[in-house]
């Protein structure tokens, strides 16, 4: 026993000074494809660090968000930098081949070092002034995780307990896609593009096994880990390799009824506030014989949300009509 307890004591160690060397490493690197690459590998061992710590519900959600959808849109944005104006860039290096660079003279490094001393302090500060046994509100949600609908003390928390900061987290979503929408607008080609034989039966083969595995995840999240983020996310992951597989959303559906599904999930939630605040006289509390039901409706919805919403971050701007030419 000793032995196991001196090798995960070890195995721990190992891992935090992993994740502390690619912080550090991604923060520093000149290369932005090899920082990507560092961020999605800090991801996937930080998922690692939270199944250490007994999250598995955080773990799905960094390895699957965190690291990938992540690491895929930072991908893209990468490319969309190498990519713009091309013929521009061109005729300035043709115009003036001989014309120096000079690089601005940088900030103090001395600023940011400052800065990250002064935030780990403040949380040291915080960690050590901590009690050594705190009691926590597990006693008080485990007392009333009958009255929730769910088995899953995580699921009633953020369901139920706390549905307030689901609702706004699904939100903050949607204003970034605005956001982007507000940047940017591209055209999405309705026909197929052409693709290999292989990458179309990759393709074929995957997506089923994923939304198998997204309804999975989210039927699950009753009584273990998994939920409308989890699900969400893998059904995004679906949407973004199909995009990359050279898919395009049908033209009649880039208006409004892509706008409805994103718009779906926040709604719902809104509605189902409202509906409580009318019977209950408080928002977000559900009637314990019909939480369950209740919880398995919005988590539904909030999927289909959630995976819309990050798709359509990743093709990175608001979608347009494509005009035909007659």
């Amino acid at each position: 026993m000793e032995t196991v307890m001196l090798l995960a004591l070890m195995f721990d160690a190992v891992l935090g000074l992993g994740l502390l060397w690619l912080a550090w490493r991604l923060l520093a690197c000149a290369d932005l494809f090899k920082a990507i690459v560092l961020f999605v590998a800090f991801g996937l061992l930080m998922a690692l660090a939270w199944v250490r710590l007994d999250a598995p519900d955080v773990a799905l959600a960094e390895a699957a968000i965190g690291a990938g959808l992540t690491g895929a849109l930072l991908l893209s944005s990468l490319a969309r930098l190498h990519s713009d104006d091309p013929d521009e860039i061109t005729a300035e290096k043709t115009a003036q081949p001989h014309k120096k660079v000079v690089l601005k003279s940088q900030s103090p490094q001395w600023l940011p070092i400052a800065a990250l001393l002064l935030v780990a302090s403040g949380l040291s500060y915080t960690i050590l002034s901590l009690p050594p046994h705190a009691p926590g509100l597990s006693a008080e949600v485990a007392a009333q995780l009958e009255t929730s609908g769910v088995s899953n003390p995580v699921t009633a928390v953020l369901l139920n307990f706390r549905g307030y900061d689901t609702l706004l987290e699904m939100v903050v979503l949607l204003i970034a896609l605005l956001g982007v929408w507000s940047l940017s607008s591209i055209t999405l080609h309705s026909e197929m593009a052409p693709v290999s034989i292989v990458l179309d039966t990759f393709s074929r083969l995957l997506t089923p096994v994923l939304i198998l595995v997204a309804a999975y995840l989210l039927w699950v999240g009753d009584h273990a880990p998994g939920g409308a983020f989890q699900a969400g996310s893998v059904l995004a992951a679906v949407g973004v390799l199909l995009l990359l597989f050279g898919w395009r959303l049908p033209a009649n559906l880039q208006s409004w009824p892509l706008r409805l599904m994103l718009i779906a999930g926040p709604g719902a939630f809104v509605i189902l506030a409202v509906i409580t605040l009318l019977s209950e006289g408080q928002l977000l509390k559900y009637p314990p014989l019909q939480a369950g039901t209740l919880i398995l409706i919005i988590e539904a919805v909030a999927t289909l949300s959630i995976g819309t919403t990050l798709v359509a971050l990743f093709s990175g701007g608001r979608p347009l009509e494509e005009k035909r030419h007659p």
